[in-house]
Parts: C-alpha cells; sequence; structure tokens
C-alpha cells in the first residue's frame, strides 16, 4: 500500500486486544540481584489468563526492561505465535538496533528523552515529519508495523500517515485525568475526534497510558476503532492485589463491557 495514498474510512468492528506491558515487573527485579520476579514467568503468566499481547518499553538506562528481556520473550513468544509483540521506544536512542535484532510485530515510536521518567507526548507535525520517515520506512521494510506515539490532536492523523505509519497511539494520560469529573465528556470527544480522523485516512488505531479497570470500559466505548491498548502500570498493581489470573479476566470483561450491546 502507498502509504501517501489514504484508503476509504473505515471501522475495525473487531474487539480490542489487550497487551501487557511488563516493565514495572522489570523495574521491580532491578531492585535487587536475585532475577526475580521474572519478566518471562510473568509474560507466561498474563498469556496463560487470556492476554493477547506483550508490550516493552526498553529505555537506554535499562532501569527496568534491559536487552535481555526483550530476546528472552522474542523466545517465549515463538510458542505463542498468535501473541503480539510490541516494542515500544524512541527510534533515535536505542530502539532500532532492538527492531533489527528481534522484529517485534509491532514497534511504537515514542518521542522520550533519555532517562525521561514516563512518556508524556506524542510526535508534532510538521516538526516531526522529516527525521520520522526514514526510521519509519525501514521499520516497515523489515515487516515490522509502525505505530506512533500520538497527542489526540484531530489535524496530526493525515501526517501521522502521510510518514508511513500503520497505526497511531492515542496518548490517554488526559483521558485518565478527567475520569469522573465534569470534564469527561468534553475530553473524550477530544479523543473520538482524532480515533475518526485517524481512521478516515487510513490509520488503525491502538491506545494507552493510565488506563485501568475503571476508566477503560468507558475510552472504548466512545472511541472507535481501538485494536488494542496497552496496560502497564495499573495492570501490574493490580496484580500485586489480586494475581495475574483475576487481574487479566478483569480487564477482558472491562473490554467485553465496551462492546456489549447497551
Amino acid at each position: 500500500m502507498n502509504p501517501l495514498v489514504a484508503p476509504e474510512p473505515h471501522v475495525p468492528s473487531q474487539r480490542t486486544a489487550l497487551s501487557v506491558n511488563l516493565n514495572k515487573v522489570a523495574l521491580l527485579r532491578n531492585t535487587r540481584h536475585l532475577g526475580i520476579p521474572s519478566v518471562t514467568r510473568a509474560a507466561r503468566f498474563v498469556l496463560e489468563a487470556g492476554a493477547q499481547g506483550i508490550t516493552v518499553h526498553p529505555r537506554p538506562d535499562e532501569r527496568h526492561i534491559r536487552a535481555g528481556d526483550v530476546t528472552d520473550l522474542a523466545e517465549l513468544l515463538k510458542g505463542w505465535p498468535q501473541v503480539e509483540y510490541n516494542i515500544e521506544g524512541n527510534p533515535f536512542h536505542n530502539l532500532m538496533d532492538v527492531i533489527r535484532a528481534v522484529r517485534p510485530h509491532q514497534a511504537t515510536f515514542v518521542p522520550d528523552s533519555v532517562g525521561q521518567f514516563t512518556s508524556d507526548h506524542g510526535w508534532n507535525f510538521p516538526a516531526d515529519f522529516e527525521r520520522l520517515a526514514p526510521v519509519v520506512a525501514e521499520t516497515r521494510a523489515l515487516g515490522v508495523r509502525v505505530s506512533l506515539f500520538m497527542d489526540p490532536t484531530p489535524e496530526q492523523m493525515r501526517a501521522a500517515r502521510e510518514v508511513g505509519a500503520d497505526r497511531v497511539e492515542l496518548y490517554t494520560e488526559a483521558y485518565a485525568s478527567a475520569w469522573g469529573t465534569p470534564q469527561q465528556a468534553d475530553v473524550l470527544a477530544r479523543y473520538r475526534a482524532a480515533a475518526e480522523a485517524a481512521l478516515a485516512v487510513g490509520l488503525e488505531l491502538n491506545a494507552g497510558h493510565d488506563l485501568n479497570r475503571d476508566n477503560l470500559a468507558d475510552f472504548l466505548r466512545s472511541v472507535p476503532g481501538v485494536r488494542e491498548v496497552s496496560i502497564g502500570h495499573a495492570l501490574i498493581a493490580d496484580a500485586l492485589e489480586l494475581g495475574y489470573v483475576e487481574t487479566i479476566s478483569d480487564y477482558q470483561r472491562c473490554i467485553q463491557r465496551a462492546f456489549a450491546p447497551r
């Protein structure tokens, strides 16, 4: 497909997939030198419980996910061919070497600075267009889907498509902060408009950041076409209290509620 030519608008009808971000498991492990908790064991537990994907975000300082985790998970997932492997990060830091070596199903490009505490903004066009275009093209040539981490700004979506992206991941912190407040409806309307703009130019949609068991269903019910949600911090925190099986089941129930007839 020529990335400069948008297909007809469409809204994906399939149920949203749950991808579990394992960074916080690695962060806890890294506080000691005992190798526990194991990132690969955590991956196996969440997959056995029904998650459809695994996400990691290896940063240059390896403060949580390390290079060895990335390759160990790739080896593990050979036994789970139906599961999607999503690797996030800044393509201008350490990510491209990882993508070339592992060739995950999806690379999510995030404009983090070195040492950034957590992701807090999306790419900006036209400012980021020229430098993103070659890494997007190389990644797609490797057979890896490209998703761009984006703020919910409708007018940015056409440029995200023109730079060659297959998907955008809507950065959902603003929604999470507004959930349960009088601003929730207005914020959701902005996300819905961004999603519709993305779909209209032929992009697929992911979403992530601060989604949890309380706010997930409302988001998916209001924002069309979300193919995948990536959830880490809240899900791992829930698993500390509920266990992996009950936690994954609960998140899947949230997704099911969003798709149930009303």
